[in-house]
């Protein structure tokens, strides 16, 4: 699924926003164009106020948690719960995991969480996004297709609405409460749209990134001192690093193959590789699918705490990329990354 079709929501909804497709890989000649562009920020503002906080978090009731990204959710079933059990042995280092229930807890299981939001035209989808290390304490990472489509960031249509950020989501619950989303922003690269540049051409070029500052908890407790935090880093990759990453992946609930309903934490892990396609792209082996996108892409990932750094957040598959079937690619974190996260952190949430 397209980025670029973030619009359409009834095409899309199963994607949860995630993996742009094979469908509009076409030649990457649009991005000379951005790349001659100025890399600036384009920001938006969320919920501001106390009375939209208490209506978002009204909004994301058990079940619409739990449809969020459905094709049809006015006929869609609600998914089952997946209740693998929990296993409190640590996974041992460097172990591949093409994807399976993250069930070994640690910090990874409160500083990841599902990101809810509503296209607009309506309908809900989620993606994943992660808590990381900020001097506000209140700084989330996640992918730019998460948060908009291509187009005027003046033009409130673009950005996508009711986001909503639930750490460690499990099962249509909020562990660690819910939390509305005051600030986000992108590159601006996704603001225009020269010759023919569409949100699958940004993506290969390396700015599929999105920051979101965090409202605090209906307490008045930041996110990262009730969640933790990841450490972010913003340096380039190494051939065959050994990477772990997470997301809330859901394939379409009218698919008999269908493995992932967005109900627990998926994890994968394995020797990072780049994109043949797009080179600024990094992937490991795994099968997740719509819903993962944003998902944090962690190495140095201690297995027994949880704890690792975000190098990357989850844009597509080799359907786009290239490379190895089953395969899922970052946009790996570089200075377009690090200038989005120097902004969010020192914003007042």
């Amino acid at each position: 699924m397209s980025a670029q079709h973030l619009a359409l929501p009834r095409k899309l909804a199963a994607a949860g926003a995630l993996l742009l497709s094979a469908a509009t890989a076409v030649a990457l000649l649009p991005t000379a164009a951005l790349a001659a562009e100025r890399d600036s920020l384009s920001t938006h503002a969320g919920a501001t106020t106390e009375q939209e906080r208490s209506r978002i978090d009204t909004y994301w009731t058990p079940d619409r948690m739990r449809l969020a990204g459905a094709l049809v959710p006015e006929i869609t079933p609600v998914p089952a719960d997946d209740n693998t059990p929990d296993d409190p042995n640590p996974l041992p280092p460097d172990t591949l995991d093409p994807g399976a229930t993250w069930t070994h807890g640690g910090a990874v299981n409160r500083s990841v969480g599902r990101l809810f939001f509503t296209f607009s035209d309506g309908y809900d989808g989620s993606c994943t996004a992660t808590v990381v290390d900020s001097a506000n304490r209140s700084t989330v990472i996640t992918a730019a297709h998460c948060l908009r489509a291509v187009g005027a960031p003046a033009t409130d249509a673009t950005w996508n609405h009711n986001l909503y950020f639930v750490p460690g989501y499990r099962n249509g619950t909020k562990p660690l409460g819910g939390f509305s989303i005051r600030n986000a922003a992108t590159s601006s690269r996704w603001d225009a749209d020269p010759a023919g540049t569409t949100s699958d051409d940004v993506a290969l070029a390396g700015y599929d990134t999105g920051i979101l500052v965090v409202n605090p908890s209906a307490a008045g407790r930041r996110i990262a001192d009730v969640t933790g935090s990841q450490r972010i880093a913003f340096t380039k990759p190494a051939k065959d690093e050994f990477v772990h990453t997470f997301g809330y992946p859901k394939d379409r609930l009218n698919d008999p193959s269908a493995k992932y309903a967005g109900s627990r934490m998926i994890h994968c892990a394995g020797p990072s590789v780049p994109s043949p396609k797009a080179p600024l792209l990094w992937g490991e082996p795994c099968d997740m699918s719509h819903g993962a996108s944003g998902g944090p892409h962690l190495a140095r990932f201690d297995t027994r705490t949880g704890i690792g750094t975000v190098v990357g957040v989850t844009t597509t598959t080799d359907e786009l990329a290239g490379g190895p079937a089953g395969t899922l690619y970052a946009t790996r974190l570089g200075d377009s990354a690090r200038h989005l996260y120097d902004w969010a952190q020192t914003r007042k949430a």
